[in-house]
Formats: structure tokens, sequence, C-alpha cells
């Protein structure tokens, strides 16, 4: 698992006009071919009538699987500018569909190369990007009389808090880096003057939006 990985924020579109011509950027996060496939299929239903849905993807921790459709547009104008944008970006299991409706002025090959990689660009501006790091989530289980005192010192630490589970005791669920797991351990202990019952729990990324 990456420590740290660049993907889009969430699923949405983003339509510009370019000579009268729209261009519709259709994106999406997607951990597997099958559902970047999926993707650019239901978006070709939905826009059955539009002159072209072409499309590009980036998935896999190293990039190992990029594709690039042109779906009917001169060979190299569409999918891979729009290839080339989520690789400037850095973006790994992203797929982009642009679904282009003709408004009668042709733009030339390098009208098209700029057209869908602007609107895959403003797209991506539009939805947002997240960063996402590989956070330890640590459990620090303690009685209620400690609640007040060590949620304040959690909030303002470098620890984001992840939640607050009221039980028999408090349960507070931090995210930590790997890297800074025995610290956090000796801070809690202190804080807590040791009667804080901590555990490592799973893996979790935590996005940022950039």
């Amino acid at each position: 698992m990456l420590q740290k990985y660049l993907t889009v924020k969430e699923t949405g579109e983003h339509e510009i006009t370019i000579e009268r011509s729209r261009f519709i950027a259709h994106i999406k996060r997607a951990e597997s071919e099958e559902e970047a496939q999926e993707f650019i299929q239901q978006i070709k239903k939905e826009h059955w009538n539009a002159n072209h849905n072409c499309s590009a993807y980036m998935i896999g921790e190293h990039n190992l699987i990029q594709k690039a459709n042109d779906d009917g547009e001169p060979s190299g104008t569409a999918g891979v500018p729009m290839l080339e944008v989520l690789k400037k970006r850095d973006l790994k299991d992203t797929v982009v569909v642009v679904t282009r409706y003709f408004g009668g002025i042709k733009l030339g090959a390098g009208g098209l190369i700029r057209a869908y990689g602007k609107s895959v660009s403003e797209g991506l501006n539009a939805i947002g990007v997240v960063e996402r790091t590989l956070m330890r989530v640590m459990k620090t289980k303690i009685d209620y009389t400690w609640l007040g005192k060590v949620e304040n010192e959690i909030r303002s630490s470098i620890y984001p808090l992840k939640g607050i589970n009221y039980l028999d005791a408090v349960e507070i669920e931090t995210f930590v880096e790997e890297n800074k797991k025995t610290a956090f351990v000796e801070w809690m202990t202190e804080l807590t003057n040791g009667q804080g019952e901590i555990s490592e729990e799973n893996l979790h990324y935590l996005e940022t939006e950039l």
C-alpha cells in the first residue's frame, strides 16, 4: 500500500463550451479496470446521442494500467491528451470520460487536443483532488473523567481525531502515521498518567482536500 497518493475527490461532472461544441467531463475514482470500464459504458448509455464519448484512466499503485480511447475523434486528439492531464496531475485510480456534442465548427487536430485537455483539467479543478495518506488508527480507552482533557489535547495536536465511541468507557480513535506510533503512545501514556488503554487498530487512508 502506498504511503501517500493523489486521486479525485468524488464522482462529478463539469461542462465547458468551445466553438459551440459542448464538452462534458465526467470524472470518477476507480480502483480496478472493470470499475473504470463500467463507468465508461454508463456514460456512453447516458449520452448515447453524443458525437463522442472519449475516455482515459490510470489505475494501480504504480500506474500499471493506462488506457486512452478517442471514440471516433482523429487518432491521438482526445484520449491521449486526456491521459496526459491525469499524468501531469499525478492522479491514481482515476477515470475520466469527456462527452462531446458537436456544435458545427471543426476545431482541427490542435484544437481538439487543447479542448479535451482543457475539459479534463477544468473538470478536475471543479470536482477537486485529495491526498490520501496511509495512517494507523490508534484506539485509546479511558474513563469518562479523562474525556474533556484528552479530547482537547488531541484536537490541538498533530494527530487527527477519527472519532469517539461512548461505551462503558470512552474509546477515542486517532489517526497516527506509522513512524509516529511510538511517540504517540508515549505522549498519550503521559497525558493519561498511564491510565489509558492504548491499542493499534487497522490501517486507514486519511483524505485531505488540496
